[in-house]
């Protein structure tokens, strides 16, 4: 698995890439390779709002059907409509085609709830022991 040096990441297992004041959003090689198969994913649209620890939408696997929780606070200002298409770009291209939303954030100051790639995988080892 990996985890990009550029992207930081939150406990739910979803991955940020901020430019300025937008965070893109995605989930992980992690969560996807858990999850196994993706199904389908549901997101909430353009303009919607999203909280910081909140569900920005739905992801439903052969395995599970579990909320997506939102790494940030702000307004979607982009979604990515290629998942209607090919949700299996989830799978494949989890960092990169495989996003999920762009979101404009509201405070910056979020992101430091959240973890580096060196933190996000000692939190995973940590979780991974405890099973």
């Amino acid at each position: 698995m990996s985890f990009p040096d550029d992207l930081i990441y939150s406990s739910e297992h979803t991955w940020v890439r901020v430019d300025g004041d937008i965070a893109t959003v995605g989930i992980t090689d992690y969560a996807q390779d858990k999850l196994d198969e993706i199904l389908s994913v549901e997101l909430f649209p353009v303009d919607s709002s999203v909280e910081q620890g909140e569900p920005f939408g739905v992801i439903e696997s052969a395995k599970v059907t579990t909320e997506l929780i939102s790494p940030v606070s702000g307004d979607i200002v982009s979604v990515n409509d290629d998942l209607d298409d090919d949700v299996g770009i989830l799978n494949s291209d989890a960092y990169d085609t495989g996003w999920m939303i762009a979101v404009e954030m509201r405070e910056v100051g979020e992101l430091d709830n959240l973890m580096d790639a060196e933190e996000y995988t000692d939190f995973i080892e940590a979780n991974e022991e405890a099973e």
